[in-house]
């Protein structure tokens, strides 16, 4: 038994989870998400808490219901808490700034780059340097954390570019000189 899927899903009571087939869909106080559960797995609520289960023990049976727990669970935590990612802008004259709903970046190029936050997602600039991507769905803020990332990923050689809190950049050693 997949010692991840076995696991109950604790559900606070200002949370509602609702179950029709494999449609499931959760309500909180920060907003609401949907996820269809994959065919063989099964998903059940009651007394405060949301259990998963599978038919048997085949290995796309087994593949799944650890999947399927963890994706309601982070649905669960989503709409109660939100998910956050931290980035942080490093090198000269590199910056952000924040207008309205989207993210304006001096990255180095000869064009200011322009970020439009999807539906779901809030942008919070902290600093010049330092930005905070925020919503209820981890994946889209994940994924759009590692989109801006990408505009300018971090130089191996002088660290410069965009990169998570708390990432660590191996560094490389440059041309020796003679």
């Amino acid at each position: 038994m997949s010692r991840i899927g076995r696991l109950p899903i604790p559900v606070a009571s200002t949370v509602t989870v609702d179950v029709a087939g494999q449609q499931v869909s959760v309500k909180g106080p920060k907003g609401s998400l949907e996820f269809t559960a994959p065919e063989p797995i099964t998903v059940e609520t009651g007394d405060g808490q949301v259990t998963v289960s599978r038919p048997d023990d085949e290995r796309s049976s087994r593949q799944l219901h650890g999947l399927t727990r963890s994706l309601i669970n982070n649905m669960v935590v989503g709409v109660t808490d939100g998910f956050s990612r931290t980035m942080v802008i490093s090198g000269t004259g590199y910056r952000v700034v924040a207008k309205g709903n989207t993210l304006e970046f001096s990255l180095g190029y000869s064009h200011p780059v322009i970020v439009e936050a999807p539906a779901g997602i809030s942008f919070q600039v902290e600093s010049p340097t330092k930005f905070t991507v925020s919503g209820i769905d981890k994946q889209l803020v994940g994924e759009t954390a590692a989109k801006i990332r990408k505009l300018r990923k971090p130089d191996p050689y002088k660290g410069k570019g965009v990169r998570y809190e708390g990432e660590v950049i191996r560094r490389k050693a440059g041309k020796a000189g003679k």
